[in-house]
C-alpha cells in the first residue's frame, strides 16, 4: 500500500508548535479570568476542570518541544499575535465584570472562552493531521501529544459552546437546560 506521508518542514512545524503553546498559555489566563466571571456553579466547576486540563496540555506541548529539541521560548510573529488576542479576551472579560451585571460578565466570559477554544481546537486538529500524515522522528511525539489532549479539547469547545447557548436562552427568560444535557452536547 502506497503512503502519502511527507517529511516536515522543520521551521514551519516549529512555528505552529510555538503558536499552539502560546494558545495554551493564553488559555490558562483566559480560564482564570472566566472563573472570576462565572456565577453558575456548574459552569464554574467545568471551567475549573478545563483550567487544570489546559495547564496539563501546556505541559504536554513542552514535552513535545523537549523531545524535538526545540526551544519553547523562541519568539515569532504568530506567537505574539496569539498573546495579544489572549490578553484582549482577558481584558474584555474583566471590563464586563467591572462595568456590567454578573450575568452579562458571565455571558461575555463564555463568548471569550468559545473564541479561544475555537483557535485551540484548530491547533490540535492540525497537530493530529501532522501526526497522521507526517513522516519523520517528530511523528511519534505529535501522535502521543494528540492522543493525550484530543478528547478534552473537543469537550472544552463544544461543551462551553452549548453552555453559553443555554445561558443566552436563559437570559431571554426562556427555559434553559443548565448544565446542558449529554444529548445537547452531541448535537453541537
Amino acid at each position: 500500500m502506497a503512503t502519502n506521508k511527507k517529511p516536515y518542514i522543520k521551521k514551519q512545524l516549529q512555528e505552529r508548535l510555538l503558536e499552539a503553546l502560546e494558545t495554551e498559555r493564553a488559555g490558562i489566563k483566559i480560564y482564570e479570568a472566566a472563573l472570576v466571571c462565572a456565577i453558575n456553579m456548574n459552569l464554574r466547576s467545568e471551567w475549573g476542570e478545563y483550567l487544570k486540563q489546559t495547564r496539563s496540555h501546556e505541559h504536554v506541548l513542552l514535552t513535545v518541544f523537549e523531545e524535538m529539541g526545540l526551544d519553547p521560548d523562541t519568539k515569532n510573529l504568530c506567537r505574539d499575535e496569539v498573546t495579544r488576542i489572549g490578553d484582549s479576551l482577558v481584558s474584555i472579560m474583566l471590563m464586563a465584570k467591572a462595568n456590567g451585571t454578573a450575568e452579562t460578565a458571565q455571558l461575555v466570559a463564555g463568548e471569550c472562552v468559545v473564541l479561544a477554544e475555537t483557535k485551540n481546537n484548530q491547533n490540535w486538529e492540525l497537530i493530529g493531521h501532522l501526526a497522521e500524515h507526517g513522516k519523520g522522528q517528530e511523528t511519534n511525539a505529535l501522535k502521543i501529544a494528540f492522543r493525550l489532549v484530543e478528547q478534552a479539547e473537543e469537550r472544552h469547545l463544544y461543551h462551553t459552546k452549548s453552555f453559553v447557548r443555554e445561558l443566552w436562552v436563559e437570559s431571554f427568560s426562556f427555559p434553559a437546560v443548565l448544565p446542558p444535557s449529554v444529548e445537547m452536547l452531541r448535537a453541537s
